[in-house]
């Protein structure tokens, strides 16, 4: 083998058993794997027990707040609204909860309710309720009638239970997205009060694949300084009796519910996660639950209610790690995306009005900054092609014993002070910022419902034709961009690859142009902001090359260059000189098996 090639399997290996050893669960994780799948059979008794609840909470029977005493009762269901510029909030006086919130200045882009205003919480199947168990009686809020008082945007409702006890819940919506809630009671507690919502998250975005892959439940541990979640692509359930709570967080691909005690923590939770089939059910997307316990101690419980889009300056102005469920990715990725790229965007987007142009000038940027590296990668490229006649002849001389060529052609680098391996860094550069990027787009609400050329929504992919049929991996709709991108890719390594040698390994020159069709399945449904971002910045790589090669280099110059570097004394590395004994090995091996 070449060098090079034995170079590039040493840093694959290292790649590997670095994300191996970085990958491998901790102690901790382990443990929590086992009570993951320990709780499994609790998650689905939890879930078809909210099943249960919700179905005799929805039926026509009038509720009893009060068993054997004598008292008011409320017996008819109301709708009351607390709404601001931002946000419209309706509530029912049965259980006292939210019943449907609508963000106005956000709208669907789905096909089935394209352009209407985003409505969350609004399932007739939603669940939400305190269940407090006292001396004499046992209550959940969720079943009962309240009365209710309202004065602006503060809305009280109250209910009296047996032996009197009063119960009140108390809304108050402020400016932005943010309704401050209060649960206030007299009841004599002989356990935890528990909270359990169950939400059937609504389908608000035209690839309802990537919404469904974005969304799960979300919460803190006090202890903790990152988030956890539950599984975002298949049935969970997370069982935490022992600890902590800062939040909680129902959150699909770009909108959110977070319930964020004030005065207490919440004191464990189960959490699950239930898929909705959406190839047959085209009006909800996921499942989610959470049940968690509220300390007994006190009578008052106050909650930051936070109903809103993922924005990311709103959920870290609580300073409280909230802004970490925008699915931005995690370690050094997600790190780039909150603190390089998305500042990048909105510093950029304060001049330029156009998400798709600020895309653009981000990639001039990057390119401009990265060209240092892209010219010593084109330099040792035009070395390579001076002495690509040298090359030929070692070949033509030894075209019957390919190892005899590469030893020769490592040599005839090696003498000339040329390195095969000079193209490398720059790709393994930009490596992390496109992993960041295929992390961003399609989670940050910045380019959602922003249009482009023919795009009309930069965070889901661009729709310029919808087929009759369905193709595997593929999908029924052909995106524009994805198919620019896949031809500039094979444009762009034909000329970036033109006088690189691939003789050693001729597979390879075709893999490089197989790599990008195969891609194009992958790619038709996602992002367009990313697949935009790719095409533009071939175009901008293609012309850096054209430009560079034909107007920058001096072809007599570099030729010189190399005759001055081989009449300087060369020497040789431990390692050079190890690989061309082993080299010479394999060739006497070789040649006595040649013998018999």
């Amino acid at each position: 083998m070449e060098r090079n090639q034995i170079i590039g399997f040493i840093l694959i290996f290292a790649i590997l058993l670095g994300w191996s050893i970085l990958s491998k669960p901790s102690d901790a994780e382990l443990a929590m794997a086992k009570a993951k799948r320990d709780s499994i059979e609790r998650s689905k008794i939890v879930v078809d027990t909210f099943k249960k609840d919700v179905e005799v909470s929805s039926a026509e029977i009038i509720p009893s707040n009060v068993e054997g005493d004598t008292a008011v009762q409320v017996v008819k269901e109301e709708v009351f609204t607390l709404e601001n510029d931002l946000i419209k909030i309706n509530f029912s006086n049965k259980g006292a909860k939210i019943v449907s919130a609508t963000l106005k200045k956000h709208f669907r882009s789905n096909k089935k309710n394209d352009g209407e205003a985003i409505t969350i919480l609004n399932s007739p199947n939603n669940k939400f309720g305190i269940q407090l168990s006292g001396q004499n009686t046992s209550v959940n809020t969720g079943n009962l009638y309240f009365s209710s008082t309202q004065s602006g945007k503060k809305i009280e409702f109250s209910t009296v239970v047996s032996g009197g006890k009063k119960i009140d819940y108390v809304y108050e919506l402020g400016e932005g997205y943010n309704l401050g809630f209060k649960i206030v009671h007299n009841m004599s507690l002989n356990e935890n009060p528990s909270l359990t919502w169950y939400d059937v998250m609504p389908q608000l975005e035209r690839s309802e694949i990537n919404e469904q892959r974005l969304s799960t439940v979300y919460y803190k541990e006090s202890t903790e300084k990152t988030i956890d979640y539950c599984s975002c692509t298949a049935d969970d359930n997370t069982s935490m009796k022992d600890k902590a709570f800062d939040w909680i967080s129902h959150s699909t691909q770009f909108f959110n519910a977070s319930l964020m005690p004030k005065n207490f923590k919440f004191q464990g939770g189960d959490f699950a996660t239930q898929m909705v089939d959406i190839k047959t059910n085209d009006k909800d997307l996921k499942v989610l639950s959470s049940v968690v316990g509220l300390p007994k101690g006190q009578s008052s419980y106050e909650f930051d209610y936070y109903i809103g889009p993922n924005e990311f300056d709103r959920l870290k102005a609580y300073d409280n790690g909230l802004e970490q469920i925008i699915p931005f990715g995690i370690s050094i990725f997600g790190t780039i995306n909150r603190y390089i790229v998305r500042p990048s965007f909105d510093f950029l987007s304060t001049f330029i009005s156009s998400k798709g142009i600020v895309i653009i000038v981000l990639i001039f940027i990057i390119k401009m900054l990265l060209y240092p590296l892209l010219y010593k990668m084109l330099y040792g490229q035009a070395k390579m092609a001076a002495l690509k006649p040298e090359v030929d002849k070692l070949k033509e001389k030894n075209k019957d014993d390919a190892q005899k060529q590469q030893m020769e052609s490592m040599k005839l680098y090696q003498e000339y002070g040329v390195s095969p391996l000079s193209g490398c860094l720059p790709m393994l550069l930009q490596m992390p910022i496109w992993i960041a990027l295929y992390r961003f787009f399609p989670a940050s609400i910045t380019f959602r419902k922003e249009p482009f050329l023919w795009a009309d929504d930069l965070s889901t992919y661009d729709n310029i034709a919808n087929l009759p049929f369905e193709i595997p991996f593929f999908g029924a709709h052909i995106s524009l961009f994805t198919i620019l991108w896949a031809v500039s890719t094979v444009i762009y390594t034909y000329y970036s690859t033109k006088n690189v040698d691939m003789s050693a390994n001729p597979a390879m020159k075709y893999v490089q142009y197989i790599m990008p069709i195969m891609f194009l399945g992958f790619f038709n449904s996602y992002a367009s902001g990313l697949t935009a971002y790719m095409f533009f910045s071939n175009l901008i790589n293609i012309l850096q090359i054209v430009i560079t090669k034909n107007f920058v280099f001096d072809n007599d110059k570099i030729r010189k260059e190399l005759e001055v570097a081989k009449s300087k004394p060369k020497k040789k590395s431990a390692f050079q000189s190890r690989l061309e004994e082993a080299m010479k090995q394999q060739q006497e091996v070789a040649a006595n098996r040649k013998k018999g």
